[in-house]
């Protein structure tokens, strides 16, 4: 009996030309997302660069009139006010991604992911003006605890949300896998779930991370800034964000400058973090493998 043998029709010109349009546009799309970023960078380099120097980096700033000083203290101090918001936020995040992705089939989880995503769309503002009022007054003053508390605020959402797309997109197979093995459900989804999604929910988390980092409307309502060193939680506190701002608003060209290398140390921050998870995930430290 002879092989059936299927004649496979060439590519006719017409399909190649679109094929080649539809590439091109693609990657036009791809130019048009990463221009902005690009131009961004380029501007902040070029207006901020010149001003980032060892004392920039290591000094408080000075008083009004008096030359030089830095932003060590809004360096340290941001870097205090996104670990507390990172030691809430992700946490609860990440819990409330897991329950809406295997226990919140029902009203409650319905109600959840309302409430997830009003929040997402809530100016950053009144949250800062939410944690005023829960934080703050309570407190009697300022502090860096009650700015983590509106960052951590807005970081929940976001993590949740991705958390659960993360761990929707794990097969079933693998749940029912663990079932058949007499593996508890607790630690099936704690153990392989979880575990499968882990590069998923860290991306979720670095957006949230980059998200809250350069917000300066709620700390303006609660870590309040301050011109010296401070670690203490319950206390105002600098924030790269809020020395940006106050001296961008001010007369002074120094004070400008110093506005513009501060944005540009904020950028490589973020960059940097989120670039070294990247990587961290990339090479299965934090995935474990």
């Amino acid at each position: 009996m002879n092989p059936v043998v299927v004649a496979i029709p060439p590519f006719s010109w017409r399909r190649r030309v679109t094929d080649h349009f539809m590439t091109g546009v693609a990657l036009l799309t791809v130019v048009l997302v990463l221009l902005p970023l690009g131009a961004i960078f380029a501007y902040l380099i070029y207006k901020g660069a010149g001003s980032i120097n060892w004392a920039f980096l290591t000094q408080t700033p000075k008083p009004v009139g008096e030359p030089g000083g830095g932003m060590a203290n809004a360096i340290a101090g941001s870097v205090v006010i996104l670990g507390i918001a990172s030691f809430m936020g992700v946490p609860l995040g990440i819990g409330a991604g897991i329950y809406l992705s295997e226990f919140g089939r029902n009203r409650v989880g319905d109600f959840v992911r309302f409430v997830c995503d009003v929040l997402n769309g809530v100016p950053s503002i009144v949250i800062g003006i939410v944690a005023y009022g829960l934080v703050v007054l309570r407190q009697g003053h300022f502090s860096a605890l009650a700015g983590g508390v509106a960052l951590a605020i807005m970081m929940v959402p976001t993590i949740a949300r991705t958390t659960e797309q993360m761990l929707l997109l794990v097969p079933q197979a693998l749940r029912e896998a663990a079932y058949g093995l007499g593996i508890p459900r607790w630690r099936t989804t704690l153990s392989i779930t979880l575990r499968t999604a882990t590069s998923g929910i860290i991306t979720g988390v670095m957006l949230a991370f980059a998200r809250v980092a350069g917000e300066t409307a709620p700390l303006l309502f609660t870590a309040f800034g301050n011109q010296f060193w401070n670690w203490k939680s319950d206390q105002p506190t600098a924030a790269l964000s809020l020395q940006i701002f106050a001296y961008a608003i001010s007369p002074f060209d120094e004070w400008h400058k110093q506005a513009w290398a501060g944005a540009l140390v904020l950028i490589i921050l973020i960059v940097s973090a989120v670039g070294a998870v990247r990587f961290a995930v990339r090479r299965g430290t934090l995935a474990g493998a």
